[in-house]
C-alpha cells in the first residue's frame, strides 16, 4: 500500500482504542506508532544539529565580519584618495602662488624673498607651508669652483685629500667632451676595468641624480652630497646669504665655528627683516642670487593626510611666459615646516587664504 494505512483500518484501529479506554486499560501517550511517522530522533542527533547550527552561525558571523571590514578599508582609501588630491592641488597652486609673491617688485612692502623664510597660510582646511630658495643656495655641479667641489667632498663627505681629489677629477672627466684622462681621474677604460657598465657622459651633468655613475661616488657618499648640489644655478660660487650649512662648509679655509658664528649672525637677521651680513670667509667664492628659485611646499588636509611639492622654477619675465619649470616632482612629506639651518625658525603668517 506504497507505506500508507486504508481509511478502513484507521477506523477498526480507533474503535479498538475506544473500547480498551472503557474497559479501563492505560493507553500509551500521544500517536502510536505507525508507517505515517518514523522514530522520534535520539539525543546524539539532535547535539549534531545543534553543533551544526552553531558552526553556520560562525561562518556566517566571520563572512559579515570579513565583508564590513573590507568596506571599511575601501572607504578609508577612497576618503584618503580624495584628500591627497585636494592636498595636491592646494600643493600646486601654492607654488605658483610663491612664484607669484617672488615676482613682485622689490621695493613693496612685505614682499616674499628667496631666503628660506616660510610661509604659513591656510586654503580652505588644508594648512599650507611654503619656503623659497634661490639656487645659488647650492653648488653647481657643471660649472662651479674646484675648490668649492673639492671641498664639499672632504668636509661634508668625509674624504680624505687624496681621495677627494681623484673623486673630482672624475666629476671633471664626466663632464668635459673629451675622453683626455686626467691624471686622477677616470674615463671609458678605467670604468670598464672596474667592472662597470656606463662610461662618461664628457657632457654637462643633466640632473644630481647622474652623480651616482661617476666611478668612486658611493651611495653613503652620494646621500651626503645631494642637498648641497644642483644643476641649475649657472653659477661658479654660491649665495652665502641662503646657503645652507653644508655648502658653507664647502669653502676652502672655512671652519665650522666661523661657519656657525655666520649662520647665527645671519639668522637674527632675517628674523628682524634687517639684511644679512657678509660671509667674509667666503672671499672670491660669494655670488648674487641666480634667476632660479626653489620652492618647497607642504600641505596638510584636516585629517593628516600631506602632500609635498618641490619645484625649481627661472622666471622670464615674459608675459605669455613668465616662468619656466626646471625641477617638478613629489616632495617628502615630514613632520611639519622645516626651515634651513641657514635660516631660523621664524614663520611668516600670511593672511591671504585663512578661512
Amino acid at each position: 500500500m506504497n507505506g500508507r494505512s486504508d481509511p478502513s483500518s484507521r477506523r477498526r484501529g480507533r474503535r479498538a482504542q475506544c473500547a480498551l479506554r472503557t474497559r479501563g486499560v492505560a493507553l500509551p501517550a500521544g500517536p502510536p506508532p505507525g508507517p505515517d511517522r518514523g522514530p522520534p530522533p535520539s539525543s546524539h542527533e539532535r547535539g549534531i544539529a545543534l553543533v551544526a547550527v552553531l558552526w553556520l552561525t560562525v561562518l556566517i558571523t566571520v563572512i559579515a565580519s570579513s565583508f564590513a571590514y573590507s568596506m571599511r578599508g575601501e572607504a578609508l582609501a577612497a576618503r584618503n584618495a580624495m584628500s591627497l588630491a585636494q592636498a595636491r592641488a592646494v600643493a600646486d597652486g601654492a607654488v605658483e602662488r610663491m612664484a607669484f609673491e617672488l615676482s613682485r617688485p622689490r621695493n613693496l612692502p612685505d614682499v616674499w624673498r628667496a631666503d628660506g623664510q616660510p610661509h604659513v597660510w591656510h586654503e580652505g582646511d588644508i594648512a599650507v607651508t611654503a619656503t623659497a630658495f634661490d639656487e645659488t643656495a647650492r653648488i653647481d655641479l657643471n660649472v662651479a669652483a674646484d675648490p668649492l667641489l673639492k671641498g664639499l667632498l672632504q668636509n661634508v663627505g668625509g674624504l680624505d685629500a687624496e681621495t677627494a681629489q681623484q673623486v673630482l677629477e672624475a666629476i671633471l672627466d664626466w663632464r668635459d667632451a673629451d675622453e683626455l684622462r686626467r691624471p686622477n681621474g677616470a674615463e671609458a677604460a678605467d670604468y670598464r676595468a672596474a667592472g662597470l657598465k656606463q662610461v662618461p657622459a664628457n657632457a654637462p651633468f643633466e640632473s644630481v641624480g647622474e652623480l651616482r655613475r661617476v666611478l668612486g661616488i658611493t651611495a653613503p657618499l652620494m646621500a651626503k652630497l645631494a642637498a648641497g648640489l644642483t644643476t641649475y644655478s649657472r653659477q661658479r660660487g654660491i649665495n652665502p646669504a641662503t646657503a645652507s650649512r653644508d655648502v658653507l662648509l664647502a669653502v676652502p679655509g672655512v671652519t665650522p665655528e666661523q661657519v656657525d658664528t655666520f649662520i647665527a649672525a645671519r639668522s637674527e637677521a632675517l628674523a628682524n627683516r634687517l639684511p644679512v651680513p657678509p660671509f667674509a670667509w667666503a672671499q672670491g667664492f660669494a655670488v648674487a642670487a641666480a634667476a632660479a628659485w626653489r620652492i618647497n611646499v607642504r600641505a596638510v588636509a584636516p585629517d593628516g593626510v600631506t602632500f609635498a611639492r618641490d619645484a625649481v622654477l627661472r622666471p622670464l619675465n615674459v608675459p605669455q611666459r613668465p616662468f619656466v619649470t626646471l625641477l617638478w616632482q613629489e616632495g617628502v612629506p615630514g613632520p611639519g615646516a622645516e626651515p634651513s639651518s641657514a635660516t631660523g625658525t621664524s614663520a611668516q603668517k600670511d593672511g591671504i587664504g585663512k578661512p
